[in-house]
């Protein structure tokens, strides 16, 4: 009498292993052996995604942070710093909240009007070692020769903003932002 051959489900023969053990197919271990290997490499997977995402998320803020100071320096690039008006406080408020009114949350998370400085031929305070009253243009690039005239700049900086982080797991809380500044001409 003929004994039939265990086959396993894809038809092939299966392993012939010691007595009283189970006898698997190939490819029925390979499952289990992909799954363990899927586990190893989860996580890291894992990491660099929220990385990515962080990574992008800090761009974006600084991004924005950019766009806040280039919107606030054009403002105020429309007056005159010698003005009893001049609204260096709305141009605080739309760096910050995107309207010179102050209403609505920030552009970004933890950005407040404290961290924005402005520059101009009255107040240079805030960006040392800058002219911004008188400046000398050249009709060459290298700026050298004489001067063809002289323009008045006008500079909003966001100083401390510091990144907070999505997630917990990689921390990047004490990342502080260097300064952000946009430098216009003003009127004279």
């Amino acid at each position: 009498m003929n004994t039939p051959i265990p086959r396993c489900a894809a038809g092939h023969p299966a392993r012939h292993g010691p007595p009283g053990r189970r006898r698997t197919c190939a490819r029925e271990r390979q499952r289990g052996v992909a799954a363990v290997e899927f586990a190893i490499l989860l996580i890291p997977l894992l990491l660099m995604l929220c990385g990515v995402a962080e990574f992008g998320r800090a761009i974006y803020q600084y991004d924005a942070l950019t766009k806040a100071t280039r919107s606030a320096t054009r403002y105020l690039s429309q007056f005159s710093p010698d003005d009893a008006g001049y609204p260096a406080a709305q141009a605080k408020c739309l760096a910050v909240h995107g309207n010179t009114g102050c209403t609505g949350s920030p552009l970004v998370g933890g950005l407040s009007t404290s961290m924005v400085v402005i520059c101009d031929r009255v107040d240079a305070g805030g960006c040392p070692g800058m002219a911004f009253a008188n400046v000398n243009t050249y009709d060459n690039g290298a700026g050298t020769g004489v001067p063809a005239g002289t323009v008045n700049l006008v500079a909003v900086k966001i100083s401390g903003f510091t990144y907070t982080p999505i997630q917990p797991l990689i921390d990047a809380s004490g990342l502080v932002f260097s300064d952000v500044m946009t430098v216009m001409r003003q009127v004279l």
